[in-house]
């Protein structure tokens, strides 16, 4: 039996964008700099301390646990490392596709711990730091979640969200403040996901389908997610020309 798990990757998506890439491999296993995509997150939460982590997968979603297995075990990198136990939700052999990211983590919430990380399997930050300390003070804050944002590429110009001087995440930011891109990493209380926010049951055994934006929307406006900027690399590859970007050592191929 695996522990409630601290964190939770995200890579049930189709990958439409990287088509043809992605008609015979999901995105989270195509090759960036020699491991699969998916697996710098894992890393990163290894060197955080974060062993427990589920998955959710849909499109050709069981190559990804025939990659990993349940046990995964980081490099090392001259670092102390522990192996990671790995666990599954299935939601294309469930119910037959992806159910977007609200109605994927609900479908996960009873084997999420109470506060936990979410990050996309299809973006690369191997800078990023999955630390205790913030773990600790969101835990501390009182709030329902807590997301890091990044300047924002040339592909979202407009942004998604904005933050408030006081640290407050913004659903739009205020008069002449700048507006930043999501980066997928956040950490949630598991309360976020229940009603009465929430109207799907834990555990969506009916297989919901959800979007995450408008829960976070309505959240902000409450004051309840607060925000901060990430300034490390860090890439959505979500198109073949990003993908070849991240691969190319002389800089040759321009992202997209």
């Amino acid at each position: 039996m695996h522990a409630r798990a601290q964190a939770m990757v995200l890579a049930a998506g189709r990958g439409e964008r990287m088509r043809p890439l992605t008609d015979a491999t999901p995105k989270p296993l195509l090759p960036v700099q020699g491991k699969p995509l998916m697996q710098w997150t894992l890393e990163a939460l290894g060197r955080g301390g974060f062993h427990d982590v589920l998955v959710n997968t849909a499109w050709l979603g069981e190559q990804i646990p025939a990659h990993f297995g349940d046990r995964f075990m980081p490099p090392a990198d001259g670092r102390p490392t522990a192996a990671m136990a790995l666990s599954y939700s299935h939601e294309g052999a469930d119910f037959g596709a992806a159910l977007e990211t609200a109605g994927g983590i609900v479908r996960a919430l009873p084997q999420l711990a109470d506060v936990f990380w979410v990050a996309a399997g299809d973006i690369f930050a191997p800078g990023f730091e999955f630390s205790r300390q913030a773990v600790a003070r969101f835990a501390d804050s009182g709030r329902l979640a807590h997301l890091w944002l990044v300047p924002n590429p040339a592909h979202n110009p407009r942004g998604d969200f904005g933050i408030a001087s006081g640290g407050s995440a913004l659903s739009r930011p205020e008069d002449g403040q700048p507006s930043y891109t999501f980066s997928t990493i956040a950490l949630y209380r598991a309360e976020f996901f229940c009603a009465p926010r929430c109207e799907i049951p834990a555990g969506n055994a009916a297989g919901v389908k959800a979007a995450l934006a408008p829960m976070l929307r309505l959240a902000m406006d409450e004051g309840l997610v607060g925000a901060e900027i990430y300034h490390g690399p860090w890439t959505d590859v979500g198109t073949p020309q990003r993908l070849a970007a991240l691969n190319d050592p002389e800089g040759r191929a321009a992202p997209q």
